[in-house]
């Protein structure tokens, strides 16, 4: 007769058995479920979920509303990560990073925006990382994904990432007081009746309005330059407040404003239009689209979902959009600004033609646009 305890003792084996007969068939088919996904897959999984336990990341972006919104709805909604923007003037915003670099302090992860200030303030502080290493997304490693493959602003390629390229017109007027057709050319600046009625961007900062400056002093010489400021030019270094002396009508022309400063007043239904483009041509930019990732950033995981969200067709689309500049991406449609005097360099320019007319590499910085400074702080002063 076969003992209670004999029963038990094979049931258990059998139990047992089948148990690790049904573990061998299922840990297989989860395990090939990881091992199906690509490296890059893996690491973006691990980065996001380490992103999110940050919580946040610290970017600071030009001084626009609709950037701000757009990239803290866009990240939050796509990965649950707080973006925390510090929006102001690149000049300024790049010397307090600066100075808070220096006592020590890590508060910001990036910053995103024109490429004099970068050049001349980050580069020779050294407190910049390398961009490379925060790609992961192989839609934004790719560079047949980008127009002209990947740019770089700083001759070493590493710390300043060009995503955008475009030709601007940073010449706008009030169409009550004047047409447009009445500028053919930059000599037309010079006429007596223009006289107390053009505003500037500062040119003796970093900003649009030094890069119109250099191009004029490139192409037109020194001495255009000092009959221009014989035009009496008011000048500030606030965009909003050229943008709203010009759509009220108290000053015919202005130059240095990017579309984002006055589109709360264009869209208001003020009397602001693109001037044609001047027959001299204009330069090429980079515009506010210049990423840069600070040293040992203090969310380094939310840095890198930041970084490849904005460099992929979702981010560019949505900073694009908001800052009404050209990204280079090949798959975001960038025609539509052309209605605001943007030319994206993918849309009409070869590559050729771009490097020959950008003013934002650090080549173009020290060779045109800090002697343009220079010369301003010398008729303006």
């Amino acid at each position: 007769m076969i003992g209670t305890g004999y029963l038990m003792r094979h049931y258990l084996a059998f139990f047992c058995a089948g148990f690790i007969v049904a573990a061998s068939l299922f840990l297989p088919s989860a395990v090939a479920g990881q091992a199906s996904k690509p490296g890059w897959q893996l690491e973006w999984d691990k980065v996001v979920e380490a992103g999110k336990k940050e919580g946040k990341v610290v970017v600071s972006v030009p001084a626009s509303p609709e950037v701000r919104k757009g990239l803290e709805d866009g990240l939050k909604k796509r990965f649950g990560i707080e973006v925390e923007t510090v929006a102001a003037r690149g000049a300024s915003i790049v010397r307090k990073i600066i100075e808070e670099s220096r006592a020590g302090i890590h508060y910001f992860d990036l910053h995103v925006g024109g490429s004099e200030s970068v050049v001349t303030g980050f580069l020779p502080e050294g407190i910049l990382e390398p961009i490379e290493p925060f790609l992961i997304l192989p839609e934004v490693k790719d560079p047949k994904n980008w127009w002209g493959g990947h740019i770089w602003v700083d001759n070493a390629k590493r710390y300043i990432y060009a995503s955008q390229a475009y030709q601007t017109v940073t010449l706008w007027y009030n169409s009550d007081l004047m047409k447009g057709e009445e500028i053919r050319s930059f000599d037309d600046f010079l006429h007596p009746k223009w006289k107390g009625k053009i505003g500037w961007l500062d040119p003796r900062t970093p900003g649009s309005g030094a890069s119109m400056w250099t191009y004029l002093m490139h192409i037109k010489g020194e001495d255009y330059l000092k009959r221009l400021v014989g035009q009496k030019i008011a000048l500030s270094r606030d965009q909003r407040v050229l943008a709203e002396i010009v759509a009220k009508g108290k000053l015919a022309f202005v130059a240095g404003l990017t579309y984002y400063s006055l589109a709360p007043f264009i869209k208001a239904g003020l009397p602001v239009k693109p001037l044609p483009t001047p027959r001299e041509g204009l330069y090429a930019s980079g515009g506010s689209g210049h990423l840069t990732i600070m040293k040992n950033p203090p969310h380094p995981n939310g840095t890198k979902v930041f970084v490849n969200w904005l460099l992929g067709k979702e981010g560019q689309e949505v900073f694009s959009k908001a800052i009404g500049q050209g990204t280079r991406r090949l798959d975001v449609d960038t025609k539509w600004l052309q209605e605001f005097g943007v030319l994206a360099a993918k849309d009409g320019l070869t590559l050729e033609q771009y490097y020959r007319l950008e003013n934002q590499s650090e080549e173009k910085v020290h060779k045109l646009r800090q002697p343009g400074a220079e010369l301003a702080r010398k008729l303006l002063d």
